[in-house]
């Protein structure tokens, strides 16, 4: 049983806490009294129903705290995962919040090892490294979703961990007892490997979901039906069926950020490929409120702010991108977001009373399809063919 620190609860770091905690000592550290106190009443601080139900259910061993040196003091692994943003004007991550926390604990912990699960850019963690003259911070990808943080823990496609650090192997085995998944394939390199592996995976995630955007973008211009073409297309093996269902874009937490990042890693590096999946998403949102605008409507109604079902997130959401645009020509627009308390969002009003918002909606654009809006199909666009997240 080992001790250790996660700090962050945000889908991250709240989903490896509720993990370990099944099998060690787990403290969650948090800036935020709010989160520590849902954490320390067996609530968790995202939507995620498998967290719940090991919140309910489970006997974890889990406590949260905002005090940094309750947090570090006795702990062998220490792990990072708070967010990193991208910032447009220095057009890279901002890794401060991970500078910060990596220099604290190394400050209260003279052995603990520093896990740093926040995505960074490639060779920050071997700059930290070399800043705080230690062997002691690395950096293991995470590949979670929104909504399914922890049963993608529970059921990993791969464990990475980058590192040469004796401990890694260790912390590697945390993760491997933890999940339900037998024979996990798990790879040791080096940290700026799996930074890199991060950046390129998501990137080909969005490359995918453009390309079907695109698919679709031109099965719309042309009249043509795009679930056919797809399903005629996913039938190749080598192509298969996954991330190719239609939407207004990519958007959520991680692949905007990351496909910039890694075409902002390009800088010394010739490319056409990467840069053309950060700009293709952009295309694809103003064809998309073209389409709209072509349907002459006097009001739009935004069904949801949150990137897909079972998500409290709407950050980079891809219907506010069209939200905006729409809101440049004029258009009125009322948002239907039963899940926070504001009158507005982004100029327009919002509503929780769903019938008032069906009502007085021209058109209803939803992102992903939902049983809720079955009685107004003549007034739903969408580009969900699958009716899959």
């Amino acid at each position: 049983m080992a001790e250790i620190t996660v700090v962050g609860s945000g889908y991250v770091g709240m989903s490896l806490a509720v993990l370990l905690a099944q099998r060690n000592n787990v403290t969650v550290l948090d800036l935020d009294r709010h989160r520590v106190d849902l954490i320390n009443s067996n609530c968790s601080t995202i939507q995620d129903k498998e967290i719940d139900r090991f919140l309910s259910e489970k006997p974890l061993s889990l406590f949260a705290t905002t005090d940094k040196k309750l947090a570090y003091q006795k702990s062998e692994f220490v792990i990072i995962a708070t967010p990193t943003d991208y910032d447009e004007q220095k057009n890279s991550f901002d890794t401060s919040s991970v500078d910060t926390v990596a220099k604290d604990a190394l400050m209260l912990n003279a052995r603990a090892l520093i896990v740093i699960k926040s995505t960074l850019p490639i060779g920050h963690t071997k700059y930290l490294q070399e800043k705080f003259l230690t062997n002691r911070i690395i950096f293991s990808p995470e590949f979670l979703r929104e909504g399914m943080a922890l049963r993608d823990n529970l059921q990993p496609s791969r464990i990475i961990v980058g590192s040469e650090h004796e401990s890694s192997e260790k912390f590697a085995f945390l993760l491997q007892e933890s999940a339900n998944k037998k024979h996990i394939e798990t790879l040791m390199i080096k940290s700026t490997e799996a930074e890199a592996v991060k950046l390129f995976a998501n990137t080909y995630l969005a490359m995918r979901v453009s390309f079907f955007n695109e698919l679709d973008s031109y099965a719309l211009r042309h009249d043509l039906d795009t679930e056919s073409i797809i399903n005629g297309v996913c039938l190749d093996d080598r192509i298969r069926d996954d991330y190719n269902n239609p939407s207004f874009g990519y958007g959520g937490y991680c692949l905007p950020k990351d496909t910039k990042q890694l075409f902002a890693n390009y800088n010394e590096t010739p490319q056409s490929l990467i840069g053309a999946i950060v700009s293709s998403n952009e295309v694809r949102k103003d064809f998309i409120a073209q389409s709209i605008i072509a349907l002459k409507p006097k009001v739009v109604g935004i069904f949801r702010l949150v990137m897909k079902e079972g998500s409290d997130n709407f950050r980079s959401s891809a219907i506010q991108g069209i939200m905006e645009r729409l809101y440049k020509t004029g258009v009125e627009i009322v948002v239907y977001e039963p899940s926070v308390d504001i009158d507005s969002f982004g100029g327009a009003k919002v509503t929780k009373n769903l019938e008032h918002f069906k009502s007085i909606s021209d058109v209803v654009i939803c992102n992903r399809n939902s049983d809720e809006l079955q009685d107004i199909l003549d007034k739903v666009f969408t580009r969900d063919i699958f009716n899959d997240n």
